[in-house]
């Protein structure tokens, strides 16, 4: 079957001369003036285990064999191409490969016994014996094992079953009208080659379908606002010069090509000047891949796309080809050549990124990320600045303040109560001093300040990127990319759901009406369901109880290091017991966050979503949940639940028995908080994000090549001598933009969310972003297989989870500065309690007495005279009643009245802060004036282009006529002859 063309002609036996459209290095051709070459037997149905027609089918397979045609216009009699060609092109090296399928090639014969197979067509019969002869226990031949027959003929059948389909679906493929060429001989052992080109009346006819924007030749001027806004935009732009890549320099910024979907009907307004550059290799790659989704295998009892292809094994990976070699000086010019020296090395890290280039070569999807990501960093700079100002301000201010001069002055004398039962003994308040100096570094009254700026920060970085993103759209032309061209392009079946459809289809082959779809319900994925629920529940509370373990682990290491006979460990207890737990944290969160991330993934895959957009979704939100609850369980506990379950001397609260729970130290949980934060974000940056992306594919190189005989010169010799698609081949494959987003969106979570504890967030962030730009362009220029362009106007759920934790970032830090630092109990104490108005007592006012007299059999300290005299009370951090009142150890009306004070400040904040961010939100324009003016111009321009059109083709009709009449027309009113609306040349034709 063959399709006809606007010209007349087949669109199967369209191509160029002396080059078909499929070409075999080993076997043959087949073009689609040979179909029946490679048709079978309709009934054809290769189950492992059936013995329908399998004598039939392997005589046809003979018969296919013997009567293929041997290439000799390409390959010489070595099998060696006649016209070699370096870089991505059909053994002519004239037509360029657009898309890649690879597959596995069946062993040699002489492996595989294939004489026995082929060369006797009663071994079935034979087998069939030998099974039979077993099963009644007769004695078996001595050189015939029926079982190992059995196990190599269902081996063989199953390649076959692969051939089968394989040409099937490339017959299919010849009837689209692509071309194809097979590549068998390749330096890869095993792997064999299917390079597909698509020639212009099939880009045409795709383009059209898929109704893709090409600029047409109409251009216009872009201005950017007003002349003020004009020359201060040109002014920045001569300044920031040298910050710019060195891309599309013979570009002009100011003109913009009118943008049309393309039409074959309407040629004439596009510049096809020069045809192989109309439409790029993105374009062409995203072109063939929407045909090889549309093209299905349908002769079995199951329809098979190239997704279910590629699930079963018929084809082993599918990619384009990326446009050529970066590493070769004398390689030509390239895209990727010209990533690799203005985008994906660490000597440019000072310049912008080139976003249009990006988007050319790897499709507006990674353009999207990689634009956000440049944005994101780009607003860290100033969050940065900030945060570094608050930070010296706490530096400038610590000899000044009142609360830590009180506790570091030794005249005070005041005795502390033990930090551990029976092990610990009482302790001088003054030896605290170094922790409450380093705890006003990070709680001091800027932090507040800060806290609110980053609020704002956040609103302003959601919006700065929605007016950039708007700004991409219109530069790329998807302002009119809508809902119902992405569920087209995007949303087709996945392998899996196909496999499991076909498999219900079979199960269901004899009660199920004929006539009607059958598809997975929400019963078939309840097991699934119900699975993801059990487990996801599970995990989380493993990682509480991974927690509540490292908990257990500072409470005993302290009375341990306490009771320790060694100087050294007794020192600094605080300290060492702090740094080793949140190491041990950072440890755990990181091999957890791989674990999380794989048993996401196959949660994921066990409800089988139909379509990958779908799939994508439901595995951010699972792995954002896991890797959430794992990176901020600890900050979460150390911010606002250690410290508040404790009790009070005499009364404490004890868990697994006789571990007492930890308090903070006197100056505040926040000094802990700021180093879990530091340790956790520069280890997880350093360690996860960098080490990792570095390491682990120098690590692979390595093993690969000690497992490689040839020495480094052999290797880049074989490297050397390999076509452009089998390069590509040894690259690894895309995964997705998933885990570069889940990433960052932690990362913005440790950023916004507890900044209050810890203002030098934004400054590691931004050290480590500038570093993440650089090494995931270098992953995707040199490290991964070329991914397909997909079109995207936006960065989808993950702008959401970006606003969620903007709006969850205000909460949480009215909480921090309300109950986790020390900022309003000093503020009501200031204002309500202080004789004179200052600091001064501040510290005596936040300690509650104790006689330890009280103290409970067996918890008293083992050495209580280590002080050099009898110790009748001891001081706690705590609002409580002295043991001399009327009600000893109750919660006193200080505590009330700062517990009120602090329910008041969250409430305030929250609001003030949200009121802010959404006057900022509602000040701020999501669509830029210009571009909205713009947008409209071109819609204007749009509606003139095609009345001049209309009135060329009456002025053509008009002229038509007269000429058929013999009259002319009036002299008085000729008007030249507009060109004609449809090209009359058969080479324009589609």
């Amino acid at each position: 079957m063959q399709r006809q063309d606007d010209g007349g002609e087949a669109t199967g036996s369209l191509k160029e001369p002396g080059s078909p459209p499929l070409a075999r290095p080993h076997s043959g051709s087949l073009s689609p003036e040979e179909p029946t070459m490679m048709r079978r037997n309709d009934n054809y149905w290769p189950v492992p285990g059936e013995e329908k027609n399998l004598d039939l089918d392997f005589v046809n397979s003979n018969a296919r064999s013997s009567d293929s045609i041997p290439m000799k216009n390409l390959y010489g009699d070595d099998v060696s191409p006649l016209y070699p060609q370096p870089g991505p092109y059909f053994a002519d090296g004239r037509r360029r490969v657009d898309y890649v399928l690879a597959y596995q090639i069946q062993k040699p014969s002489g492996d595989r016994r294939r004489s026995s197979k082929f060369g006797e067509n009663n071994f079935i019969r034979r087998l069939r014996r030998s099974l039979s002869m077993r099963s009644s226990r007769a004695p078996l031949q001595p050189k015939e094992d029926p079982e190992i027959a059995a196990q190599e003929q269902r081996a063989d059948y199953h390649e076959d079953d692969k051939r089968f389909r394989r040409e099937e679906f490339e017959e299919n493929l010849l009837e689209t009208g692509l071309e194809l060429e097979k590549d068998e001989g390749c330096k890869i052992p095993g792997i064999g080659f299917l390079k597909i080109h698509a020639p212009w009346n099939v880009l045409c006819r795709e383009a059209e379908f898929m109704k893709l924007k090409m600029p047409t030749k109409k251009v216009y001027d872009v201005k950017q606002g007003s002349n003020l806004v004009e020359k201060i935009r040109l002014f920045i732009h001569k300044v920031t010069a040298p910050l710019h890549p060195k891309v599309d320099a013979n570009r002009p910024q100011s003109v913009k090509s009118l943008s049309h979907p393309f039409s074959r009907e309407k040629q004439h307004l596009f510049d096809l000047s020069d045809r192989d550059k109309f439409f790029d290799s993105k374009t062409r790659s995203s072109i063939v891949y929407e045909v090889l989704k549309r093209t299905r295998c349908t002769r079995a009892k199951y329809s098979m796309g190239i997704t279910s292809l590629l699930a079963n094994g018929v084809y082993t990976s599918s990619y384009p080809p990326h446009d050529g070699d970066i590493e070769d000086a004398n390689a030509e010019p390239n895209d990727r050549k010209l990533l690799y020296q203005e985008w994906a090395s660490y000597s440019v890290f000072y310049k912008y990124q080139p976003i249009g280039l990006i988007r050319k070569y790897f499709g507006e999807k990674v353009g999207l990320y990689f634009a956000w990501l440049g944005v994101y960093t780009q607003m860290l700079i100033p969050a940065a600045i900030v945060g570094v100002i608050v930070f010296l301000y706490g530096c400038a201010t610590v000899d000044d303040n009142i609360p830590s001069m009180e506790i570091c002055d030794p005249r005070n004398n005041i005795t502390m109560c033990p930090l551990c039962d029976h092990a610990c003994s009482y302790w001088k308040l003054v030896t605290a001093c170094g922790t409450a100096r380093a705890s006003h570094l990070f709680d001091n009254p800027a932090t507040v300040f800060f806290s609110i700026f980053m609020a704002l920060w956040a609103v302003l970085f959601m919006e700065h990127w929605k007016r950039r993103q708007m700004r991409l759209n219109y530069i790329w032309d998807l302002t009119g990319f809508g809902e119902e061209e992405e569920e087209e392009h995007k949303d087709h079946n996945r392998a899996e759901y196909e496999f499991r459809v076909m498999q219900k289809t079979m199960r269901l082959e004899h009660s199920t009406p004929k006539g009607e779809k059958v598809k997975l319900t929400c019963t078939d994925r309840m097991p699934a369901y119900l699975t993801t629920l059990v487990t996801m529940c599970f995990l989380i509370a493993v990682t509480f109880a991974i927690v509540f373990g490292v908990i257990l682990y500072r409470i005993s290491i302290k009375a341990a290091l306490h009771i320790s006979s060694y100087p050294a460990a007794r020192s600094n207890i605080r300290a060492t017991v702090k740094t080793t737990a949140a190491i041990i944290n950072l440890i755990i969160i990181i091999v957890l966050d791989e674990i999380y991330g794989a048993i996401a993934r196959w949660l994921t895959t066990l409800e089988v979503p139909k379509t990958d957009k779908s799939f994508e979704e439901r595995l951010i939100f699972k792995t954002f949940i896991l890797k959430f609850v794992n990176a901020f369980t600890p900050i979460v506990y150390l911010a606002f639940f250690r410290g508040r379950l404790v009790g009070r001397p005499g009364k404490y609260l004890y868990v697994v028995g006789s571990y007492r729970m930890e308090e903070c130290a006197h100056a505040g949980c926040l000094m802990e908080l700021c180093i879990q934060l530091c340790i956790t974000m520069l280890g997880k940056q350093l360690i996860q994000n960098n080490l990792f992306e570095i390491g682990i594919p120098k690590l692979k190189k390595l093993l690969r090549r000690r497992k490689s005989e040839l020495d480094s010169k052999q290797e880049e010799e074989l490297n050397n001598s390999l076509q452009r698609h089998e390069k590509d081949h040894l690259l690894g494959p895309f995964v997705g933009l998933s885990p570069e987003y889940m990433e960052m969106i932690i990362q913005f979570g440790m950023v916004t969310l507890f900044v209050a504890s810890f203002p030098l967030a934004p400054l590691f962030a931004l050290l480590n972003n500038i570093i993440e730009i650089r090494l995931d362009a270098k992953k995707f220029v040199m490290e991964l297989r070329r991914p397909i362009a997909a079109k995207a106007k936006d960065i989808g759920i993950w702008y959401n989870l970006l606003r969620g934790l903007s709006k969850v970032a205000v909460i949480v830090n009215a909480f921090v500065i309300s109950f986790t630092s020390d900022f309003i109990p000093r503020l009501v104490y200031q204002y309500m309690y202080s004789p004179d108005g200052t600091m001064h007592g501040f510290i005596d006012h936040t300690l509650s007495s104790f006689n330890v007299s009280d103290f409970q059999p067996g918890t008293a300290p083992q050495q209580p005279m280590n002080l050099g005299h009898k110790v009748e009370t001891c001081r706690y951090k705590d609002y409580r009643e002295p043991p001399w009142s009327n009600t000893p150890y109750e919660l006193s009306k200080e505590f009330w009245a700062i517990l009120a004070a602090r329910l008041a400040f969250v409430i305030v904040f929250q609001n003030v802060v949200m009121l802010m961010s959404d006057f900022v939100d509602w000040l701020i324009p999501d669509i830029p004036k210009d571009i909205s003016l713009q947008i409209h111009k071109e819609k204007i321009l749009m509606v003139e282009l095609f009345m001049k059109e209309e009135q060329g083709k009456r002025l053509a009709a008009r002229d038509n006529h007269h000429r058929d009449s013999g009259t002319s027309p009036s002299s008085t009113n000729q008007t030249p002859t507009l060109p004609r609306s449809r090209p009359v040349s058969h080479t324009d034709c589609c």
